[in-house]
């Protein structure tokens, strides 16, 4: 699924016209990606929680020449969804025969 799919269903729902779905949609991650480079952890009860996590430096291997490469330290951005989201999504992988 796109972004466009997205706005389209939104539209679809709730009768506003695709041009202003478009622009909350955009608005929306927009403020959560802000959010999150900035630091800021933001839940959203029963869909999830998105954060920033930092991710210590490490050495690395080049797989060509076997030799060591040092991997800086960085901010990586993490989203863990919640439980009832979850739960959804693998009952709907039981329903489909999916991990059994």
């Amino acid at each position: 699924m796109t972004k466009a799919d997205i706005v389209d269903r939104i539209a679809e729902a709730t009768g506003l016209t695709k041009l202003e779905t478009e622009a909350v949609v955009d608005g929306f991650l927009v403020t959560v990606v802000d959010a999150v480079a900035g630091g800021e952890r933001i839940e959203l009860r029963g869909f999830g929680t998105f954060r920033s996590v930092e991710r210590a430096p490490r050495t690395a291997r080049n797989p060509r020449t076997d030799t060591p490469v040092p991997v800086p330290g960085r901010l990586a951005p993490v989203f863990k969804p919640a439980q009832e989201f979850r739960r959804r999504v693998e009952a709907t992988g039981i329903a489909q025969g999916i991990g059994r």
